[in-house]
């Protein structure tokens, strides 16, 4: 049960992605194909590769992670939540969240926490740190690991109640449990104009931890306790 679970154990975590260039004809000419063959499933024939580009931050394999944002609960002076961000060139941000998981959330009892994170967040991570030659944390290595043995915990998995067919975007999730909105900036589809076009890693940065700290207000919500205040979050 999620009641039973220490909030102190919990790391939220949210990623943000782009295309790993900022146009297709950037790509070789065997990326281009390669990303053609990957992509033509959801193109059908509406959009060429080069159309659909912009959309290619969603694959490990074409796009890369521009910033992860995390956030943990401290019982200090009362009830606050942390909220920190790793940005930069790619490799060094994989390898300062990977040190952040060793040093300090490690533990067999901490868990990671995101939305659509067991299908999207983690494995995005994982396989863009072994193409970056960064070396997976134990959180990340689900390797030999049985079900119930993967320290991930999924607000999206806890929202379907085993209904595997169903999917709630956070927006919509945070509508319907009357938590303030992590939306009221841009959107996941705006992400890659704020960083090729306008490059303000602030901004995304910003957005990203919004949506950490709509997570950890989802799992408040799930726990039948009081969601925080502005002013008992703090970003670092």
């Amino acid at each position: 049960m999620i009641s039973k679970l220490s909030l102190d154990n919990l790391l939220f975590l949210d990623i943000e992605t782009v295309p790993q260039y900022e146009s297709f004809e950037q790509l070789e000419e065997i990326d281009q194909q390669l990303y053609a063959d990957k992509t033509k499933y959801q193109r059908k024939d509406e959009f060429t590769p080069a159309e659909f580009y912009d959309r290619a931050g969603i694959w490990a394999e074409f796009g890369k992670i521009v910033c992860i944002s995390v956030g943990y609960f401290v019982n200090r002076d009362g009830q606050q939540f942390r909220t920190r961000s790793f940005t930069g060139e790619e490799k060094h941000l994989l390898e300062e969240f990977s040190s952040l998981l060793n040093e300090h959330f490690s533990h067999r009892n901490h868990l990671l926490c995101a939305h659509n994170g067991k299908e999207f967040d983690f494995p995005y991570i994982a396989r863009r740190m072994i193409i970056l030659g960064v070396e997976i944390p134990a959180k990340l290595n689900l390797f030999g690991k049985k079900p119930w043995e993967v320290p991930h915990l999924d607000t999206l998995e806890l929202w379907k109640f085993g209904d595997y067919k169903h999917y709630t975007s956070l927006k919509l999730l945070t509508r319907i449990l009357d938590i303030p909105s992590p939306k009221n900036d841009i959107d996941g589809s705006q992400v890659r104009d704020v960083f090729y076009v306008d490059q303000d890693i602030q901004r995304i940065a910003n957005y990203c931890e919004k949506d950490v700290v709509a997570v950890a207000q989802i799992v408040l919500k799930l726990r039948k306790e009081p969601i925080l205040n502005d002013d008992q979050i703090i970003s670092k």
